[in-house]
């Protein structure tokens, strides 16, 4: 962050040693080296503060950190979709093993089972969507550039959001067709 330094910057422009501005500012001299040392960032009531003893505006005090901001954030978003997509993969690879002998061998306790699995599958599903909604990733091309920290120009966005009917409904009919054939592997492997 480069707050610390402008503060630091600014307090040595107006000749204040830590102490006399920690007082204009109403913090102790701790904090102030605190914040010039990057080991604490001034709360909104201090930005303030700061911005009326300097004389700047709040956008001019944080002129660098709002970018760094922006992309520890984006960096937030990314271990989450990455971990709720983990989740997912994993839950969905499960789904397509278990259905055969929980209901051969479990009968209607089987059942109950996976009705209850493939509803917490639904809703690491439905998680990772509202990820994908909420940051505008649907397509490959464009989950790859959300992963680089990169997004699409709008021609390239137009073209992935006319894509993306077509891949619902071939994703939909190719998961049906793999569970059919795993389940008919199952059902061959283990006996009718």
């Amino acid at each position: 962050m480069e707050l610390g330094n402008t503060i630091r910057k600014l307090r040595k422009q107006h000749g204040w040693n830590q102490d006399e501005f920690a007082e204009k500012a109403f913090v102790s001299r701790q904090t102030v080296s605190n914040w010039e040392n990057e080991k604490s960032y001034p709360d909104v009531h201090s930005l303030l503060i700061l911005s009326d003893i300097f004389k700047v505006s709040v956008d001019e005090l944080l002129k660098g950190d709002v970018e760094i901001m922006k992309k520890q954030i984006h960096k937030a978003d990314i271990g989450e979709m990455n971990k709720w997509g983990g989740i997912f993969s994993v839950m969905l690879l499960i789904a397509f093993i278990i259905p055969y002998p929980l209901i051969k061998f479990g009968g209607v306790l089987g059942t109950v089972i996976l009705f209850l699995y493939f509803t917490v599958v639904m809703i690491s599903a439905l998680k990772v969507e509202s990820l994908k909604k909420k940051n505008n990733v649907q397509t490959y091309r464009e989950l790859t550039a959300f992963l680089e920290g990169k997004s699409l120009d709008e021609i390239e966005q137009a073209r992935e959001e006319a894509k993306r009917p077509y891949q619902k409904i071939l994703l939909a009919i190719g998961s049906a067709l793999l569970s059919m054939v795993i389940f008919l592997l199952f059902y061959l492997i283990l006996g009718k």
